[in-house]
């Protein structure tokens, strides 16, 4: 391993950011029991606590059923006006519901408003049995789909969140669903952001939004709470000020009020405690390494897109960085191919890895440059037989 020299000052601001991007801060003490906190703008980790252990997710594994019902919407195997039907199963749900029966036949649209905003256990089931089915083979297919896009510490037994043994989430996984839901169905996240659904009249003192956030005026725009007993009160919501999105995702609250005040907490820190800047464009060089039989005598090491970093309101000290290689770099080297990692030391934390690839194609050297290169290397060897 070949190390170049440590980085200078003039890019410690690129490297504070970096560091950043891979390491979940802790200067937040929050009250629940688990948290992850992230800024979707700047893929930056802003608090994690005890955010891999499965625990009971309550309502806010509804937002998986979303997930299989917006795919269906995607792939057109159903429309927001297309009725589904009402199964007695369906109707005897408990909890929060949208009072539906076996002669409703609700749109889609209706029952995306009556989980989101009702948090409607009957709207979940309908879903699910129209779907696939069965709730049973819905759950199947829910926890199918968890694993295909990467959620690692879920599974499900239900559509609605009712406890149960085999209903289990992470807060890091409800964060990344969360995510998903807001990148990749931007036509149907706006049904997150509703506040009140008073479906057919059926439900006076149950139809309002019981996500607090979305009463602050702080720019929420989603996405849903849950409670049980075992649970606790937990929340996964989003906000977005100015250019900058946080997903937060909390759990194990003791009140509804204690909710409320956690997470305006967390929304506050999230947004007045960090600055974002772009602190590299892509192609920014970081350094250059020596090249072996090549065209040039070096190649520039880039970072390979753009960096938008958030960088915390005081700064941090002590802060290291050094480019790290095997070598030595042997021509040819193609224009972006991984050569380097940028390595960063922070106090108190493990270091991060970030790849820079080559700046430009280095072709193999002509016959004058063999020679030398044989020359120089002939003479290296003479030398050290003599010193031997």
């Amino acid at each position: 391993m070949i190390l170049l020299p440590r980085a200078s000052s003039l890019l410690a601001g690129l490297f504070l950011g970096l560091a950043l991007l891979a390491t979940p801060l802790s200067a937040f003490e929050t009250r629940a029991r688990a948290a992850w906190v992230y800024d979707l703008t700047t893929d930056t980790v802003l608090l994690d606590k005890n955010a891999d252990v499965a625990l009971p997710p309550a309502s806010m594994s509804k937002l998986m059923t979303i997930d299989l019902l917006f795919e269906a919407l995607r792939d057109g195997r159903v429309t927001l006006d297309e009725p589904f039907s009402v199964s007695s199963y369906a109707k005897s749900m408990q909890g929060s519901t949208m009072f539906l029966n076996e002669t409703d036949h609700p749109v889609v649209e209706d029952l995306i408003k009556g989980i989101i905003v009702l948090s409607g256990n009957d709207a979940s089931v309908v879903v699910a049995e129209n779907l696939a089915g069965s709730e049973k083979e819905f759950a199947a297919k829910m926890n199918e789909r968890a694993k295909a896009i990467g959620l690692t510490n879920s599974h499900f037994a239900n559509a609605t969140g009712w406890p149960d043994p085999g209903q289990m989430m992470s807060m890091h996984d409800l964060g990344r669903l969360a995510v998903r839901l807001i990148t990749e169905f931007p036509e149907y996240y706006k049904y997150f952001s509703i506040t009140e659904f008073p479906f057919d009249g059926r439900s006076p003192a149950n139809r309002f939004n019981r996500d607090p956030l979305l009463k602050m005026g702080i720019g929420a725009d989603g996405l849903k709470t849950g409670h049980t007993e075992e649970a606790g009160y937990g929340l996964v919501g989003s906000v977005k000020q100015g250019n900058r999105r946080i997903v937060l995702v909390i759990s194990g609250l003791e009140t509804e009020k204690d909710r409320a005040e956690e997470a305006q907490k967390i929304v506050n820190w999230a947004f007045r405690e960090f600055i974002e800047k772009t602190v590299a464009k892509k192609g920014a060089r970081i350094a250059e390494a020596p090249v072996w039989m090549g065209s040039a005598d070096t190649v520039g090491l880039v970072v390979d897109k753009d960096l938008s970093l958030l960088l915390p309101s005081l700064a941090q000290e002590g802060l290291k960085a050094e480019v790290k290689y095997s070598g030595p770099l042997e021509a040819p080297i193609a224009k972006g191919a991984k050569l380097a990692d940028l390595e960063i030391d922070i106090p108190g934390h493990n270091p991060v890895m970030v790849p820079l690839v080559a700046e430009s194609d280095v072709a193999k050297g002509g016959f004058v440059k063999h020679v030398r290169t044989a020359f120089v290397a002939l003479s290296v060897r003479v030398l050290a037989s003599i010193r031997g």
